[in-house]
């Protein structure tokens, strides 16, 4: 064995794993341990996310097969709606070929040979991170089985009333032209433009410059709107000679970040209370340049307190201004296409792209002398999470499902405990969701996708039917005549296949009977991301519950964002987010998945840095060079054993860490499971074992200890697996352990339970370390060398039998026979270890003023920890809710305090006298 470099050795394991089928599952007598793998996009390759939550699922399936469960881990794809149409067109542009200029057809025979090509990419990385999934099983969202659920759930669901078809406001993407959830708008804040823009009154309304009374009307300005809309309104009464329409005297000034929508506006909107905007009732403005007349209408809706008090209204862009709209008649004038350029409607700048319109608009105002200024202006804006297109809100014919019958049953089964989430503070934001959700628009304005199963008539009545010929028989029976029949030209929402996924991946809609669905569902652990809690992670609950009867999963795993270590969301335009391909090659895939894990709590973010890695990296190298000590050893079979009392404190440090990890296993602490794991290779089994039981330079070690030392490498071997498949899987094939069968793999070896723990055993050990720490640092600070035997004293007022462990404390501190003594040991360098005295006898002049400095600190920190302890223990709120144990924990600690206090106190004294 040389040096560690695990790159040499990760292929040829995880082929072998393939060739020896250890990932494969299928249905037999075991318990099953099920995950599914939350479906990269076909668009994407590995980023830093993917590799915390792959890591973390990687975990959780290979510890479940090495304690004996039918581990499954299916893996898969998402066709990705928006993503890979958008891919498709880019790449069809590539080739001077617009989506425009092809059928549907064609334009899906080519999205299919781009997925072919490139949408297996992630999970081929995947298999560099070491992800045993059950590649046999993997599934695409566009599978014909997975498609032909997705068509049978539509149908039923729409024969239950919960699928409509309407015109309503919906988020609209203008690059990938299709609606989008409310889910898939990511809000940022951006730097723009207020435009002061004005509106004058019509000729007939120009002489409302003052009251009845003949007082002047006061001239009020206020902002007012949401996120989307700042509209900032003053009324002005001033004179323009210069103006071309004759007659008008008054204006008003709006402000607006968006000018290019002014020729969508349809009222002004006043509270009928408001006193000082009566001289405006039943008045009316023109929109400038096109002078389009524009009521002043009246509503309760607008809140008087809140600026002024006046609100433009645009009903086609804006989702309030359309709700007002719709209670007043006031007509919705949709001055955008699809694409984002404006239309006939908007009467000027036909075919112009929105954002250059707003420039050339301005321009146009100003030149009008409607334009009375502009202002730097920041707001949060929405963006498409699947194209960064700027969003519009626009009016669309679109299919919607109700979400509010199965949203019910969604939450209870969350609240009641039957489904947890971890960590347990994302239930109150998954419970106001729930309590508040809104219908779900279901539909695409795309073609790669499942195409809604609607069909319509020449007249545009329509039925849902699976198939062309099952419409026919609907349209005959409800009395509709047809010529011929068109298929709804929108597919549904992605979301709407991947609610599926934990059913459709076992065929479960189409076979709900089958023997792999009722065998593996329900799912056990869900490993996510909180930002899709809502609209995948609580549709699949409301899936399962609603065609299986049953949740789908029973645990679900927050991960967090893995952010840099400045705190901001890695991503390629800061360019913070490093290639996990170069990482592995660089660190080890173990080294990468122990770096992460280490640091990464569940729904807490993660800070990465690089430095993570490479502290799993030394770890690897730490255990292989503990690997490599062990195996040079020479055993000779004729030697007593001499480390019985080391043997045993391992064994039950072993148990000890062992039922710590089980514990945190339990309770989804992933990153304690591992640092415990971590502290009881590096710290007590490398730093403290193998220095107690290894030979002196160029000796033999006996067969007892050897043997033993073995056997407990092998376990911890099968306790790091989870967390570092390769390098146990490479050192477990060593000749050490002797011949193994071509099955005989770590990654299928029987996980080691936890036996019996000598607790007053590894409390005395702790005790003897820290006599070694000390005796160590008195060699240190003095400058003695390592080799010069030191004398020990020891004054006991504990009850350890220090001879006992004589043998470990010569060995490791370097002293010689340990003596005892009923005073103190004057000239010597004195410490304390737990409640006894110990000390060093040197040819050293003690200075007594450092020492009494020393034990007055010692004095001050006993005093403060002791007032902590019996804080706790007079808090009756905490002995009544505290475990027993950790009450006589407690206790334990204040009489170790006590007497260390004692024995300071006695110290001091002695130096007083």
């Amino acid at each position: 064995m040389s040096k560690y470099q695990p790159q040499e050795f990760e292929d040829k394991w995880y082929s072998y794993w393939l060739q020896q089928q250890f990932f494969k599952s299928v249905p037999d007598e075991r318990e099953p341990y099920t995950i599914v793998i939350p479906p990269p996009n076909v668009t994407g390759v590995l980023h830093m996310g993917h590799m915390l939550n792959n890591t973390i699922q990687d975990v959780l399936i290979r510890r479940a097969r090495m304690k004996g469960k039918n581990a499954c881990w299916v893996p898969g794809t998402d066709h990705a709606s928006i993503a890979t149409e958008a891919k498709v067109v880019a790449m069809l542009k590539e080739k001077g070929i617009s989506k425009k200029d092809l059928t549907r057809d064609e334009f899906l025979k080519y999205a299919w040979e781009w997925k072919e090509k490139y949408g297996g990419i992630i999970l081929e990385q995947l298999k560099k991170l070491g992800a045993s999934c059950d590649w046999d099983r993997t599934a695409f969202t566009m599978d014909p089985h997975m498609s032909e659920a997705v068509i049978d759930t539509f149908i039923d669901l729409y024969k239950k009333g919960w699928i409509y078809r309407g015109v309503r406001m919906v988020n609209w993407d203008p690059q990938g032209k299709t609606a989008v959830s409310d889910e898939e708008v990511i809000r940022k804040e951006v730097n723009q433009k207020l435009y002061y823009i004005k509106y004058f009154l019509s000729p007939e309304d120009g002489k409302s410059g003052s009251q009845k009374d003949g007082s002047e009307v006061e001239k009020p300005q206020v902002v007012i709107g949401d996120d989307e809309k700042q509209e900032v309104i003053s009324v002005e009464q001033e004179l323009l000679s210069d103006l071309p329409t004759s007659g008008l005297t008054d204006f008003l000034t709006i402000a607006t970040t968006r000018p290019e929508t002014i020729m969508a506006d349809s009222a002004i909107c006043i509270n009928p209370n408001d006193e000082r905007y009566t001289h405006l009732h039943g008045k009316k403005v023109l929109i400038p340049l096109i002078n389009r007349e524009i009521p002043v209408i009246l509503d309760e809706y607008v809140d008087m307190e809140f600026g002024t008090g006046c609100l433009k209204v645009t009903p086609a862009h804006d989702l309030n201004d359309y709700q007002l709209g719709q209670k007043h008649n006031l007509p919705v004038i949709d001055i955008l296409n699809d694409d984002g350029t404006l239309n006939e409607s908007a009467q000027i700048l036909v075919g112009t792209d929105r954002f250059a319109a707003r420039k050339k608009i301005a321009v146009l105002l100003e030149e009008a002398g409607s334009l009375a200024k502009t202002e730097d202006y920041k707001s949060q804006i929405g963006f498409s999470e699947r194209t960064d297109a700027v969003i519009e809100p626009k009016l669309s014919m679109q299919w919607f499902c109700k979400m509010s019958e199965m949203a019910k049953p969604a939450l209870d089964v969350v609240l009641n405990g039957e489904v947890k989430l971890i960590p347990e503070k994302f239930t109150n934001t998954y419970r106001h969701w729930m309590e508040n959700v809104k219908d779900w628009n279901i539909s695409r304005q795309l073609w790669w996708g499942q195409r809604i199963p609607a069909w319509y008539n020449e007249n545009n009545e329509w039925v849902v039917a699976k198939t062309e010929e099952e419409a026919k028989a609907e349209f005959e029976k409800a009395g509709l005549t047809y010529t011929a029949l068109r298929q709804e030209d929108d597919v549904v929402d992605t979301w709407f296949s991947s609610w599926l996924w934990p059913i459709s991946v076992f065929n479960g809609i189409a076979e709900p009977d089958n023997e792999e669905i009722n065998y593996y569902y329900p799912t056990n652990d869900l490993v996510t991301a909180p930002e899709i809690l809502f609209f995948w992670v609580a549709r699949m609950i409301m899936a399962g519950i609603e065609w299986r009867k049953e949740v789908p999963f029973r645990n679900v795993y927050l991960t967090g964002i893995v952010r840099d270590k400045l705190g901001r969301k890695m991503s390629k335009s800061l360019g913070n987010s490093p290639d996990p391909l170069d990482l592995i090659k660089k660190y080890g895939a173990d080294g990468v998945r122990v770096g992460m894990l280490l640091c990464s709590p569940a729904g807490n973010d993660l800070m990465f840095d690089e430095s993570y890695c490479e502290q799993g990296r030394n770890f690897g190298n730490k255990i292989w060079n503990a690997f490599r000590l062990v195996k040079g050893w020479e055993v000779d079979d004729s030697l007593p054993c001499p480390n019985t009392t080391s043997i045993e404190w391992f064994n039950s440090r072993f148990n000890q860490a062992l039922a710590e990890i089980e514990d945190n296993f339990a309770q989804y602490r992933l990153n304690e499971a591992l640092m415990a794991t971590y502290k009881l290779v590096w710290d007590d089994f490398c730093a403290w074992y193998l220095e107690m039981i290894k030979p002196a330079y160029q000796q033999p070690v006996d067969r007892q200890t050897y043997k033993v030392t073995i056997g407990y490498f092998e376990n911890i071997l099968k306790i790091l697996h989870p967390f570092m498949p390769f390098t146990t899987e490479e050192l477990w094939h060593d000749d050490l352990f002797g011949e193994r069968g071509e099955n005989d793999c770590c990654i299928v070896a029987q996980m080691p339970s936890y036996g019996e723990v000598n607790t007053q055993l590894i409390n005395d050990i702790e005790v003897i370390k820290s006599i070694i720490g000390q005796v160590r640092n008195i060699r240190s600070k003095n400058q003695l060398s390592p080799k010069e035997s030191l004398q020990l004293i020891g004054k006991i007022n504990s009850g350890i039998s220090y001879n006992a462990y004589a043998g470990v404390i010569q060995k490791l501190a370097n002293v010689g026979e340990l003596t005892y003594a009923d005073t103190k040991v004057s000239g010597a360098v004195a410490f304390m270890a737990h409640t006894d005295e110990f000390f060093v006898p040197l040819e050293l002049n003690v200075d007594a003023d450092a020492e009494k400095d020393r034990l007055e600190k010692e004095k001050e920190y006993l005093l403060g920890f002791l007032k902590k302890v019996n804080g706790m223990l007079n808090n009756e709120k905490f002995v009544a809710n505290a475990k027993p144990e950790i009450i006589e924990n407690e206790h334990r600690k204040k009489a170790d305090a006590e007497a260390k206090l004692t024995v300071v106190e006695e110290s001091l004294a002695s130096l007083a006298s």
